[in-house]
């Protein structure tokens, strides 16, 4: 799921450069919360996309740390 939405902030990330139709913004944080997390964080901060946003900045740590804590609760059991 991490990869998926990293792929996303891609694919979005160059539709914005070229000015194309782009992924909703609110597709791209459910992504996010559905345990992409990781990749969502990493996609906005290597692809630098989204990152005036308040909202993307502070949901996507957010859904990182709850992609975190859930991989980490299911090893556990």
């Amino acid at each position: 799921m991490n990869l998926f939405t990293l792929a996303l902030f891609y694919v979005d990330k160059q539709r914005a450069i070229k000015r194309k139709y782009r992924i909703p913004e609110k597709k791209l944080l459910v992504f996010s919360f559905a345990f992409g997390g990781l990749g969502a964080w990493l996609g906005m901060l290597l692809f630098r996309h989204k990152t005036r946003h308040l909202l993307f900045r502070i949901s996507l740590p957010a859904a990182a740390l709850i992609t975190v804590l859930t991989i980490i609760f299911v090893l556990n059991k």
